[in-house]
């Protein structure tokens, strides 16, 4: 089990969020998301944002710390980016 999580360095509703990723699957990434208690509505296309308060958590539980754009990169290489108004990949489940 592979999950990144870049630095909270993304501001939005008066605090800084982190990404949380997987590089294997969404399936990966939700069990993961659950089980440090990132409720569902955090998930958003291929990510979940994590507030900067969870990021320690997140890293305790095994997510590897990467910059941002290496995230993306990996994220990108797995096939499971899903940037905003492209569809999902054909075959890929919706993930949510």
């Amino acid at each position: 089990m592979t999950l990144y999580i870049d630095p909270p360095t993304w501001p939005g509703h008066g605090r800084l969020w982190s990404h949380l990723v997987s590089d294997v699957s969404f399936e990966e990434l939700h069990a993961f998301a659950a089980a440090i208690g990132c409720p569902p509505r955090a998930f958003e296309r291929d990510h979940y944002d994590v507030p900067e308060a969870h990021y320690a958590d997140a890293v305790r539980a095994g997510a590897r710390e990467v910059g941002s754009k290496e995230l993306v990169r990996r994220l990108t290489a797995a096939g499971l980016r899903r940037p905003k108004g492209r569809p999902a990949p054909a075959g890929r489940p919706p993930g949510l």
